[in-house]
């Protein structure tokens, strides 16, 4: 029976969505989007495939190019994980901000000894403003409107120059609890008009079923703010 069911969904649509639900950490219910991440990490999880292996480094290479060309200063993270996408960066100064006690922890014991990255908890974040703003394979995790909407608020709030968001761009619904798709172009586009979508960057790698753990469906897209 096992071999009949593997057979029907190796190379079908299926394929990514069930190899996702089976690499989850034991022990972890969804209840809600922080709670999960929280848990995720505290059972030994990590921030998930695309921050590991040639996904992170096509990522590393767009925004280290992009630091380095507009002279970026400063760079904070909302939704920083477990940094290893981080080891990866070449920023002048870097804060992490993460829902997971634990993921920033993990994060603090890591670079403890590089004096151009901090980290902090979303509950010890009080509105410090950088440069440029980060959302790396966070915004189709935010399930909730709330958090959502509370999520791209802070993002953009944090902006002194530009945001860049790493993420899909459509409304379209997973089999996974823990993701939700969402076209939040729109968002910005009602919310954020003093932002203009100056670039999109298409994944290297596009999403392919057949290799769920190192494609993505996930591009860059660059706000600039407008003086």
């Amino acid at each position: 029976m096992f071999g009949l069911i593997k057979s029907l969904i190796v190379g079908s649509r299926l394929e990514g969505p069930v190899r996702a639900l089976l690499k989850r950490p034991r022990g972890v219910v969804f209840s809600n989007s922080g709670q999960y991440w929280d848990e995720r990490y505290q059972a030994g999880g990590n921030s998930g495939s695309g921050s590991y292996g040639r996904l992170a480094s096509f990522k590393a290479s767009v925004l280290n190019d992009f630091v380095e060309s507009r002279g970026i200063a400063s760079v904070i993270e909302f939704s920083s994980g477990d940094g290893h996408q981080l080891s990866l960066a070449s920023y002048p100064s870097y804060v992490g901000v993460d829902v997971s006690d634990t993921a920033v922890e993990v994060c603090r014991q890591r670079f403890t000894h590089d004096p151009t990255k901090s980290f902090m908890t979303t509950q010890e974040y009080d509105g410090e403003r950088r440069e440029l703003p980060l959302s790396l394979d966070v915004i189709y995790h935010l399930v909730e409107d709330e958090v959502f909407e509370g999520y791209m608020n802070t993002l953009f709030q944090a902006a002194e120059r530009f945001v860049i968001v790493y993420a899909s761009d459509e409304d379209r619904t997973q089999p996974q609890k823990h993701v939700r798709h969402r076209k939040f172009s729109d968002w910005v586009a009602q919310n954020r008009r003093d932002f203009r979508l100056v670039e999109r960057i298409p994944n290297k790698y596009p999403f392919d079923p057949e290799r769920p753990d190192d494609t993505s469906f996930a591009d860059f897209f660059i706000f600039e703010a407008q003086s």
